[in-house]
């Protein structure tokens, strides 16, 4: 596996695949990688010839006051796994790669990216559009790949691509759980054990919710419910508990499919997000 932190090595080495007739699929990261993340390389080997995995810890996508400096970083071990994975190339890029002296542009997608965590973290969903449309600039993959955990982020991604004339296909893959349902995340690796073990009641209460929902329940009563469940749980701040369209993202007062139910939720200094189909 090679590792690129430099644009033109990263064009030079992505020429050589297209000269070769390879189809590139791109798997973008934060890294601190998990499970969830390999199972993200694991469909793009399915359906590309040779994948491209980026590790960037993008700053623009932390607000203040949000954990940027704490963010776990082990890039060593990352690469580890990627490499063990059959990735074929990580890109690393230095922080001048992607945000050059003087940078002043910026990409804002409206509608999809309103509410749910647009409106918990102001600003995140442009630091998230800029830095992807970056990178798909540079890679110019066939495909890329995103886990559904991030429904709002995935949904963003979609917008802008169809908008800014971006003509690969992007691939959203189911999220993948730890056997009791807690979706993986980087951000677990925060939580004390006593927290971990609490933390099961969100997928569980949304779960619940989203079958008392299909069943024909009250919806107000039931998301009340499903909240105050939570708070009795451990958590101890809820950002949303919404029923939305799974297409557009519009908030849902009654149900319709296609639905989905969003939650975010803080256990100690730990915020938690999921995301779950209602049918």
């Amino acid at each position: 596996m090679q590792i690129v932190r430099q644009l033109d090595p990263l064009r030079d080495a992505l020429a050589e695949f297209r000269k070769a007739g390879s189809k590139i699929g791109l798997v973008p990261t934060m890294g601190a990688l998990h499970a969830g993340h390999m199972r993200l390389v694991e469909v793009a080997k399915q359906r590309c010839d040779k994948v491209v995995a980026s590790i960037f810890v993008n700053p623009a996508q932390f607000g203040e006051g949000e954990d940027l400096d704490a963010y776990p970083r082990q890039e060593a071990a990352d690469a580890d796994l990627l490499r063990a994975a059959g990735v074929s190339l990580l890109w690393a890029p230095t922080a001048d790669q992607i945000y050059p002296e003087g940078y002043a542009t910026n990409v804002s997608v409206g509608g999809v990216s309103d509410g749910l965590c647009g409106a918990a973290r102001p600003g995140h969903f442009d630091g998230v559009a800029t830095v992807v449309a970056k990178l798909f600039n540079q890679t110019r993959p066939d495909a890329a790949f995103f886990g559904e955990k991030d429904y709002q982020q995935l949904s963003v991604i979609r917008r802008m691509a169809r908008d800014l004339d971006f003509t690969h296909e992007i691939v959203g893959v189911a999220t993948v759980r730890d056997p009791d349902g807690l979706a993986l995340s980087s951000r677990n690796a925060y939580l004390t054990a006593e927290q971990r073990s609490n933390a099961v009641a969100l997928p569980r209460l949304m779960q619940e919710a989203a079958a008392a929902i299909a069943a024909g329940g009250e919806l107000a009563t039931i998301l009340a419910e499903a909240t105050a469940g939570l708070l009795g749980s451990g958590f101890h701040k809820i950002d949303y508990l919404e029923l939305r369209d799974a297409n557009n993202l519009a908030i849902l007062d009654d149900f319709t499919k296609p639905a989905r139910l969003f939650a975010a939720a803080h256990i100690g200094r730990t915020r938690l997000i999921d995301n779950i189909p209602v049918s």
